[in-house]
């Protein structure tokens, strides 16, 4: 087990953990593998997506980990509504499922890992900890998958708006498919600063004075229609 000291010595605030599982066992399992570690805090249990909705809201977490199929409201779902009211909590998706739908999907809902189940305790654990710190963590096979997809893609909008960068036309292409700012920041592990400050460039290099007037031109040259 790790000490819970900084890389100062300093003692560090516990990651407070919400699980969301439907099956007790699995739960069970989890409790007992995060309460043994120094740095992590059981917080509170749900047995499915409405109860995870529930708790989340009301024991601000700083981690959900998240069955994905569950009775009521599914894991996606509950990840969705929980990023939307509590963008602070960072979800790590725990399943079987690793279909390129449920993926996508559940990276689309705002999750920031995305784990299979059976992996080692270990990984799971340094997981937690990482969603934790705000940073993105995937199986390696996910990994894998998600870099392929996105390497067979071709470059939204390479064609037009040779004036933006990469990012920028990235940031057009979600624009174009009616994504807010807020949506934007968290597809694309961005800080809502940063988002504004890039829709701010895109704005100007196009010389369109709003949203709207941007989501036409864009639309026109074939973005936002995935």
């Amino acid at each position: 087990m790790r000490s819970g000291l900084g890389r100062e010595g300093e003692s560090m605030k516990p990651i407070r953990v919400l699980i969301a599982d439907d099956h007790p066992v699995l739960r069970d399992g989890l409790r007992l593998l995060l309460g043994a570690e120094p740095g992590i805090e059981v917080a509170g249990e749900a047995g499915n997506g409405g109860e995870a909705i529930v708790a989340a809201a009301e024991l601000q977490p700083d981690v959900v980990v998240m069955d994905l199929h569950m009775p009521d409201v599914t894991g996606i779902e509950a990840t969705r509504r929980i990023v939307d009211t509590s963008p602070h909590i960072g979800v790590l998706m725990l399943t079987m499922f690793d279909d390129d739908e449920s993926v996508f999907a559940a990276m689309r809902a705002g999750a920031r890992g995305y784990l299979l189940k059976g992996v080692p305790q270990a990984d799971i654990v340094r997981a937690v900890e990482a969603v934790g710190r705000g940073s993105a963590v995937f199986s390696p096979s996910i990994a894998r998958r998600i870099i392929d997809y996105f390497s067979a893609q071709p470059a939204a909008g390479a064609a037009v708006f040779p004036e933006l960068t990469e990012r920028e036309r990235e940031i057009l292409d979600l624009i174009a498919a009616g994504e807010s700012n807020p949506v934007i920041a968290r597809r694309l592990f961005l800080s809502p600063k940063t988002v504004r400050n890039h829709v701010s460039n895109v704005f100007n290099k196009l010389q369109v004075a709003d949203r709207a007037q941007a989501i036409v031109r864009a639309r026109r040259a074939g973005l936002g229609q995935d």
